[in-house]
């Protein structure tokens, strides 16, 4: 029935009702995919001329002609469209018969699913089988060999051979044909070992003799303050809250040791500068750490956030002047790596018996012997450096302006085989291959796909950041979800995944379609699977994405029980990843097959694939969690019912917004773009809106930090319970407003209309 429509109005003259125009031929050369934009049928911008009515001086025309030339239109026009109709049942009937063969899918449920608009569009299942044949034709380790190999090793952010690898990356989108290729330059801050002085942990006795030292360790902690510490050593175990409170030792004025891993070197330090510790070593032992080299180095970061830390909030471009500033998750005491090796030396000097329940080596100690005092000494430097973001687009013929983005980091402090090799290796190939699919194989992706390869990850997601920052009101209107590659590839046993809920759904489905290369099974092994997706670390790029920009964000990996020691040293080489990983090429392939699934689902179906109804379990879930204060909340002379009401507005928004799609015609654009756009908006919105994006950078109350999130509103109930001394009751009064407020902001964005708003307050 549209193409009677859109034949009927152009044959008398009529505009297209459709919203765009696109050449589905896309040149071998240059920018080719042409997308313009450019609206048919302007129904507002006449409202008021259109509702006038029109008078019209009649015309004298002799009746029996007059209505001679009526009856003949009208059988003509009644002609042409049973014609016509006729005729395109009949050319989609032979379409759809002549395409069955060609694919060789049988008539499935699943076959079914198909998409609307021109008849030649694929279905799900050829396209999963197109995918699927061109990742088996994929050699990845040659590509991760490359990439890791003499000429790109050790390419810190900001270094020769980062850039040399930025403009490979760059070659190879341009050779790909993608749709345009750009770069983004971005001049920051990072700290790197001095070159004039040395770092040093040094053990003396009462009388200052050198009892111990450790000069020049090759790995050290970016962003650790420059300055000489000294104290007593006390060990915290991996530097946790809970493992800070159960220590019976105060590190008031002393130097903390801790183990390597569970949590972020960032948190650690931040946790043991709460407590007012003047310093603190990590370390890797041998039990989190097995099979690692006793002298073994390595590298950290300890900025508690991502992106460049001396200009917080504001985008590294060259032109922007920068105020005197600096973030607040900068650590204001030294903090340093130390080997194993260094680390049993220095508890040849401490005394006391680790905790059985730590389950670490028999050599920990607790705190240094009553005659010995520990000095460390940090004298890393900043340095400022030119960092490239390289882009590639292929570009959607409905909505080019809205995309999906899929990253990895480039940059590697050591070879990066496993850190960052792997995840570039994936961004390239699946570049290559759905650019060959739209090229060669009628893929059509409604809305664009954009590769990204970002610099100065190893710093905390400063190139990623940085680009957020510079799009920070503009990005989460256009990019609907953010796909991250690095350390896809860890392990073989296990599948681990992070992710907002609004893309649960969707995982469940790639699970179920996808299987693992080794066993065969699908990677759908267990029901609970939710409950065990892990929070974004600040580690990982994926965190900004939905913490500071309100976009959807999924990171997963495969992996093993044990972490992969090798990360952040000289050691993570191709040679040390294939001998761990022989199937290396295998579980790059599926890796790949992930991410493919993810893009071409999130990029072809009418209406985007993101389940917007799972937020309402997590505000469920938190309600039932503040509703066991509400006494307490009551003895302050507070009321839990306006969070609960704006908890029951966001559920009736969510259940309209289905209503809406279900009654919506799926070929109507307009319809689906408006639709989609609302459902674009529910990450956005729970963004705080309420406290400084400068002050506050992570502002999802889900899942940011800080003092509006909701985790952080429990923390403080907890506290009247146990803590009296430390609760807030005006911090919990703000508290309750923000939550509130900004639940009931993202029930009324997903409402559409202000006419659609509840609005029970």
């Amino acid at each position: 029935m549209a193409q009677a429509r859109s034949a009927f109005s152009n044959l008398f003259g009529g505009e297209p009702l459709s919203y765009t125009r696109f050449s589905l031929a896309r040149q071998v050369d240059g920018d080719n995919s042409h997308v313009e934009m450019k609206l048919a049928v302007d129904e507002e911008e006449n409202v008021d001329n259109n509702m006038r009515p029109i008078v019209t001086k009649p015309k004298r025309l002799n009746g029996t002609i007059c209505y001679a030339t009526i009856a003949v239109t009208v059988f003509f026009v009644i002609g042409f469209m049973v014609g016509y109709l006729g005729y395109c049942r009949r050319v989609e009937k032979k379409v759809e018969c002549e395409k069955l063969p060609v694919t060789g899918s049988p008539v499935t449920e699943e076959s079914k699913e198909d998409f609307p608009g021109t008849s030649n569009r694929l279905f799900w299942a050829d396209l999963k089988a197109k995918l699927s044949e061109k990742l088996d034709a994929t050699d990845f380790t040659s590509t991760i060999k490359l990439l890791s190999g003499s000429p790109y090793s050790s390419r810190e952010a900001g270094s020769q051979k980062d850039e040399s690898l930025a403009y490979y990356v760059d070659n190879q989108f341009n050779k790909f044909k993608l749709s345009k290729v750009w770069r983004d330059e971005h001049f920051v801050k990072i700290q790197v070992k001095g070159s004039n002085a040395e770092n040093s942990v040094t053990v003396t006795d009462p009388s200052g003799n050198v009892i111990f030292m450790m000069d020049n360790p090759e790995g050290y902690v970016a962003y650790s303050k420059a300055t000489t510490v000294t104290g007593k050593l006390i060990h915290a175990n991996f530097g946790t809250k809970k493992d800070f409170e159960d220590l019976k030792t105060p590190v008031n004025g002393s130097l903390v040791i801790v183990r390597a891993g569970e949590i972020t070197f960032a948190e650690k330090v931040a946790n043991a500068e709460r407590l007012n510790a003047v310093g603190v070593l990590i370390y890797m032992d041998r039990t989190k750490f097995p099979i690692v080299d006793a002298e073994l180095s390595f590298f950290g970061h300890a900025h508690l956030g991502t992106g460049d830390p001396y200009t917080p909030g504001f985008p590294s471009f060259n032109h922007t002047q920068f105020p005197p500033s600096q973030s607040s998750g900068l650590p204001n005491i030294p903090v340093q790596t130390i080997s194993r090796a260094s680390a049993e030396k220095l508890f040849k000097n401490m005394e006391g018996e680790c905790p059985s329940e730590w389950k670490t080596d028999s050599t920990c100690k607790l705190r240094s012997s009553q005659n010995k005092t520990v000095k460390l000494t940090v004298n890393n430097m900043l340095k400022e450096i030119k960092i490239l973001n390289i882009f590639g687009v292929i570009k959607g013929f409905v909505d080019p302006d809205r995309y999906i983005v899929v990253g990895a980091q480039r940059d590697a402090w050591g070879p990066g085989a496993a850190k960052s090799s792997v995840g570039t290796a994936l961004l390239l190939q699946l570049a290559q291959i759905l650019s060959d699919m739209v090229l060669k194989d009628g893929f059509r992706p409604s809305r664009s796909i954009i590769f990204a390869s970002w610099s100065a990850g190893d710093f905390g997601a400063v190139g990623a950041t940085e680009w957020l920052e510079g799009y920070l009101y503009s990005l989460h209107l256009k990019a609907f979800t953010y796909i991250n590659l690095d350390k896809a590839v860890l392990g073989t046993k296990n599948f681990k995944v992070s992710a907002s809920p609004l893309l649960y759904t969707l995982i469940e489905k790639m699970m179920r379609d996808v299987k693992h290369p080794l066993t065969g099974q699908s990677l759908y092994q267990d029901s609970n699977w939710i409950n065990k997706v892990e929070m974004l670390s600040y580690d990982n790029a994926a965190f900004p994405f939905l913490a500071y920009s309100g976009i959807p964000a999924v990171s997963f990996c495969f992996c093993e029980d044990a972490v992969y020691p090798l990360l952040d040293t000289p050691s993570d080489n191709y040679e040390e990843l294939i001998r761990r990983i022989p199937d290396l090429n295998k579980m790059a392939r599926v890796a790949a097959e992930v991410a493919g699934h993810f893009i071409i689902k999130l990029t072809y179906d009418v209406e985007l694939n993101l389940d917007y109804e799972r937020y309402n379990s997590k505000m469920l879930s938190f309600v039932k969690e503040v509703s066991q204060y509400r006494a307490d909340v009551k003895e302050m002379g507070l009321s839990l019912q306006w969070l609960y009401t704006a908890r029951g507005d966001f559920f009736r928004a969510t259940s309209r917004l289905t209503t809406d799609f279900k009654n919506a015609e799926p070929t109507d654009r307009f319809v689906m773009r408006e639709i989609n756009d609302r459902i674009m908006k529910v990450e956005y919105h729970f963004l705080s809106p309420y406290v400084s994006s400068r002050d506050y950078p992570f502002r999802h109350i889900f899942w940011g930090s800080g003092p509006h999130t909701l985790s952080a509103l429990i923390e403080n109930l907890k506290l009247r319970r146990e803590n009296s001394a430390a609760f807030n009751e005006t911090l919990l009064r703000n508290q309750l407003a923000l939550a509130t407020w900004t639940i009931q902001g993202a029930a009324n964005a997903l409402s559409g209309d202000i006419w659609n708003i509840d609005n029970e307050f």
